[in-house]
């Protein structure tokens, strides 16, 4: 993985979050991947799982924003920072987390491995 792939990778995640794209999130990753959204619970698994996650979390949000910013990039792997925002259509609440992505890649480019840590403020 290069930072130009890293960087690229990042604005795939971005548009698919921002349009709320279950089907180009799973598009990222590879067939077999792993999907930690908490570290504590058990990673989301193959593609899948990482749709069927996608469309349940997105499903209440609108006006997302999503930024990033590369940290390192060392072989087939990647660290990035990140925010995000976004209204709930049901409460109308604004949130925004922060967070840090560890990433790995395989040959193609497709991530095989999400683990994430993020905050979450709620306005």
């Amino acid at each position: 993985m290069s930072l130009a792939g890293l960087e690229d990778w990042l604005a795939r995640y971005r548009a698919a979050w921002e349009s709320r794209d279950p089907e180009a999130a799973a598009a990222l990753f590879s067939a077999d991947a792993t999907y930690h959204e908490m570290p504590f619970d058990a990673p989301i698994v193959g593609l899948d799982g990482i749709r069927n996650y996608w469309a349940r979390v997105t499903a209440d949000q609108r006006d997302v924003r999503f930024r990033s910013r590369p940290v390192v990039v060392s072989g087939n792997a990647g660290i990035a920072e990140w925010t995000a925002t976004f209204r709930r259509e049901s409460s109308g609440a604004t949130i925004e987390l922060n967070g840090v992505f560890i990433l790995e890649f395989d040959a193609a480019g497709r991530c095989t491995s999400l683990r994430e840590w993020w905050h979450v403020r709620q306005r």
